[in-house]
């Protein structure tokens, strides 16, 4: 299996995607809660990065813009209170997509959400302006070949921002994060959602998952343009931001990509 989410006892790529949609199924009700609770609310301030760097983009009219991995939609919601252009979103696990519109009406919005593989996108080639995805890229079965299939659906100059996990740097950020991701995290979330699998899971596939420095270079080798990426929270998170090239240049293919 090449480069991508590992969860425990899968051997192979359709397996590991199987096995983190069943988890995300199964932990959906209280996700919101607990996504809240285990990161102290600093996953709000994150997102307002994020919706920041976008900003541009979101307030053109024309603009076509998904929110990949949605989840529950609270990225969605968030931009769609400054956006001028119509935000989609998408996500594989039915029951976060049904926790997403029934957030969205309940603000009296129209949810426009559809079911989707981020690996295989129901979309057309250079359709899009921009795409979204926050701490949902990590639990791709294959990271490069996801890279591609954002790179084949945007439109060229269009941006992909990517927000995720990462790797503190410093001594003390690395120790007391380490300690709360491999201890207190786990006990907290299994206690309150019920699922050991899910909250062992979290810590595991952020300890796998690529240094920022890494995933900036597999973006720039899948097409993606001056690729760079700012850490936040002492590099708890980074949020990566790439454009498509408006060359002719066409991603590389998932063998390519690996040293």
């Amino acid at each position: 299996m090449k480069a991508g989410t590992t969860p425990p006892g899968v051997s192979n790529e359709p397996e590991a995607a199987e096995w983190v949609q069943r988890m995300f199924s199964r932990v959906a009700s209280r996700y919101d809660f607990l996504n809240h609770l285990l990161s102290f609310n600093i996953d709000r301030s994150w997102r307002r990065v994020l919706m920041e760097r976008m900003r541009d983009v979101l307030r053109r009219p024309e603009a076509k813009i998904l929110d990949l991995c949605c989840g529950t939609g609270d990225v969605q919601l968030d931009f769609q209170t400054v956006a001028k252009a119509p935000i989609f979103g998408a996500d594989f696990c039915h029951p976060m997509l049904v926790s997403a519109k029934r957030k969205a009406t309940e603000r009296g919005l129209r949810p426009l959400l559809f079911e989707a593989d981020a690996l295989r996108l129901p979309i057309a080639d250079s359709a899009l302006d921009a795409i979204s995805i926050a701490f949902g890229f990590r639990n791709l079965a294959n990271y490069q070949t996801g890279l591609c299939e954002l790179h084949r659906v945007l439109k060229p100059g269009g941006l992909l921002a990517i927000l995720e996990f990462s790797h503190p740097a410093g001594v003390f950020m690395k120790t007391a994060y380490g300690f709360y991701s491999s201890v207190l995290l786990p006990l907290i979330g299994t206690a309150i959602s019920g699922s050991k699998e899910a909250y062992t899971y979290l810590p595991d596939s952020i300890r796998k998952f690529p240094r920022a420095a890494e995933l900036c270079e597999m973006m720039r080798r899948a097409g993606f343009e001056e690729p760079g990426f700012e850490l936040l929270t002492g590099g708890i998170a980074a949020l990566h931001l790439g454009h498509k090239s408006a060359g002719r240049r066409t991603c590389q293919s998932p063998v390519d990509l690996v040293p």
